[in-house]
């Protein structure tokens, strides 16, 4: 386990934290008005390899050169100048700092976007040291800056990566739908209805992810997956953006516990570990894996049931139940995949350097209207 502390006067900023993978919505800006929760469960803490954050270059900017060093193979509007190395905690998790007022103005409506650069600073020698991300439509995290801060190895139990049968036997599947809060609500922001119950933004985030790697291990071909929720989430997309013409190839479920793929699958969709970032690899890694965060991968494999109404609690004794386990709401349209990470991914391919794939890439935004993302 770790504490970050202040690069300046050495101070704790965090308490004692584990690290694990950075999950796949971490960037993710989801709807209009929305109220998403804390990014990192408490207790954790991820390091974004890449730059990120203020300052923004625009793509006229940097030479082709600079930009496939850093594994960017197609054009985007902006890139990143900041450092490498941002690590985010849940804000529950900070000690010992403060908010920046003068720079509390970067964000939209709602909150704090750390637009600005870092709006949290040091208590002790006031080293702006983090942003804190609070507006609507963003996960709630704190990032602390590159440079600002230094992790320092503390007494503790180490969090020992689970194996993936422990993860089949404890994890939690991640559900498909529920029920999302909106800031200015006439009926109060926490209010849910089975109108307001939607796809959940870590599946959109997640398929915006495995499209990208579906497109890249296509060839260019149609690619099939399996009915259910893998179809709802990818076949629509994927049927528009590939030709209908030649053979096709073959996605399934695969991983822990699950039966080895036969013969004709040539695609693997398969879960990343929550801790290591490591996607499951089979025996055999003939075929393209595709990444799922392991939460969504385990519904997809493992499907719950979704309760009609948040529930806590048990029924009192001798209480029956008489609702013959009814479905849960479901979201009311269709699915759609996130565009601003399905773009960031697909650019990081190498393979949308292939004409047929930038094309696709290129014409992003005729597919987002016509409601395929």
């Amino acid at each position: 386990m770790f504490v970050f502390v202040c690069a300046g006067c050495g101070a704790e900023l965090t308490v004692p934290l584990s690290q694990v993978a950075l999950p796949a919505h971490a960037h993710q800006a989801y709807g209009n008005g929305t109220q998403l929760p804390v990014l990192m469960e408490p207790g954790t803490f991820a390091v974004e390899p890449e730059p990120w954050g203020p300052p923004w270059r625009k793509w006229e900017e940097i030479h082709p050169d600079e930009a496939a060093a850093r594994g960017i193979h197609a054009p985007l509007y902006a890139l990143s100048d900041g450092a490498p190395g941002a690590t985010v905690i849940a804000p529950g998790d900070a000690r010992g700092t403060v908010l920046i007022p003068e720079n509390r103005g970067g964000g939209y409506c709602c909150g704090l976007d750390g637009s600005a650069g870092p709006n949290v600073a040091c208590a002790v020698c006031t080293l702006p040291v983090a942003s804190r991300i609070d507006d609507c439509s963003l996960w709630q995290a704190m990032w602390l800056a590159p440079g600002a801060v230094r992790r320092l190895p503390v007494d503790g139990v180490d969090a020992v990566p689970r194996s993936w049968a422990e993860l089949m036997a404890e994890g939690d599947g991640t559900p498909p739908f529920g029920p999302i809060a909106h800031w200015g609500s006439r009926l109060g922001a926490g209010h849910w209805s089975h109108h307001s119950w939607s796809w959940t933004p870590e599946w959109v985030a997640a398929a915006g992810r495995a499209l990208a790697h579906l497109l890249a291990a296509s060839e260019g071909r149609p690619v099939m997956v399996p009915e259910g929720l893998v179809a709802d989430m990818f076949q629509r997309p994927l049927d528009a953006m590939l030709p209908a013409g030649p053979p096709a190839r073959h996605a399934v479920l695969a991983g822990p516990g699950r039966p080895a793929p036969d013969g004709e699958a040539d695609i693997l969709l398969v879960p990343v570990h929550p801790q290591t970032g490591e996607p499951w690899a089979p025996a055999d890694p003939a075929a393209y894996l595709v990444p799922l965060p392991f939460g969504v991968w385990r519904w997809l494999v493992l499907p719950e049931h979704v309760p009609p109404v948040p529930m806590s609690g048990v029924l009192p004794d001798g209480v029956l139940r008489d609702d013959f386990d009814p479905p849960g709401p479901r979201a009311r349209r269709l699915f759609r995949a996130d565009p601003e990470i399905f773009r960031r991914t697909l650019i990081r391919l190498p393979d949308v350097r292939r004409p047929w794939l930038r094309t696709i890439l290129d014409d992003l935004t005729q597919y987002i209207r016509a409601g395929h993302f």
